[in-house]
């Protein structure tokens, strides 16, 4: 028998994959330590990038329902690198999100977009966010 976590933002059991343990922190995260309510969370967002199918793995809505954070999460064992990052920028160009974590559940990076011009830089203080 496959082993579950309950996801509180699609609140039923689901499979407790590698990558699924991340999300699970990452939300704790969100709601526990930057104060985000787990009702302006959602897990597994749909939407079309280039008349594809994807879904983000973690957004933040502000409070007139736009998004404001977007976290993708991986696997312990995927590094934090160029294409996981890139991946997070080419969805944001659907998204057109501020902020954006990439998180494997041992490292977290934060960006948060500058200017229209598609240009990130590192976040440098998590109380900018909320």
């Amino acid at each position: 028998m496959r082993e579950t976590i309950y996801d509180p933002l699609r609140r039923r059991e689901v499979a407790l994959t590698p990558e699924e343990g991340v999300r699970q922190k990452m939300i704790l995260w969100l709601n526990g330590t930057l104060g985000f309510s787990l009702n302006v969370m959602m897990s597994e967002y749909s939407f079309k990038y280039n008349g594809l199918q994807y879904r983000a793995d973690i957004v933040v809505f502000d409070k007139e329902r736009n998004i404001k954070v977007l976290v993708e999460c991986k696997a312990p064992s995927v590094e934090i690198d160029r294409d996981v990052i890139e991946q997070g920028i080419r969805y944001n160009r659907t998204l057109n999100v501020k902020y954006i974590f990439f998180t494997n559940g041992i490292t977290l990076c934060g960006y948060k977009r500058v200017g229209d011009a598609g240009d990130y830089e590192a976040i440098s203080d998590l109380g900018e966010i909320k």
